[in-house]
């Protein structure tokens, strides 16, 4: 079982930035990525930004790139995502997933993680 925990939500003015945490507790050493996810109410949950846990590939849904970065601290068993240049579109409620599947691919569907954080409100006015 792996736990994670999201924090450093809140709310931002259109431009702003904000810094996302995911910490994972648990049988950490088994993840192989670790991936940001996003919903906003009536809609499904969509994809935002993956890392690979060891060597650290990353890949970005096309609405966050050059704007979002997402990196981990092995040490610290933690996912970072920094989301800058925030938009009234990003807000939502804001999910980190992990996954335990060997191999690295850009995942990008729900089903494709195995542990999921309760989530972290970000709320970005105009």
């Amino acid at each position: 079982q792996v736990q994670l925990v999201e924090s450093g939500g809140g709310l931002v003015q259109a431009g702003g930035s904000l810094r996302l945490s995911c910490a994972a507790s648990g049988r950490t050493f088994s993840t192989s990525a670790v991936g940001w996810f996003r919903q906003v109410p009536g809609k499904e949950r969509e994809f935002v930004a993956t890392i690979r846990w060891s060597g650290g590939s990353t890949y970005y849904t096309d609405s966050v790139k050059g704007r979002f970065t997402i990196s981990r601290d092995n040490a610290k068993n933690t996912v970072y995502l920094q989301m800058n240049s925030l938009k009234p579109e990003d807000t939502a409620v804001y999910y980190c997933a992990a996954t335990q599947s060997t191999g690295w691919s850009a995942r990008v569907r729900t089903t494709d993680y195995d542990y999921w954080g309760q989530g972290t409100q970000v709320t970005v006015s105009s």
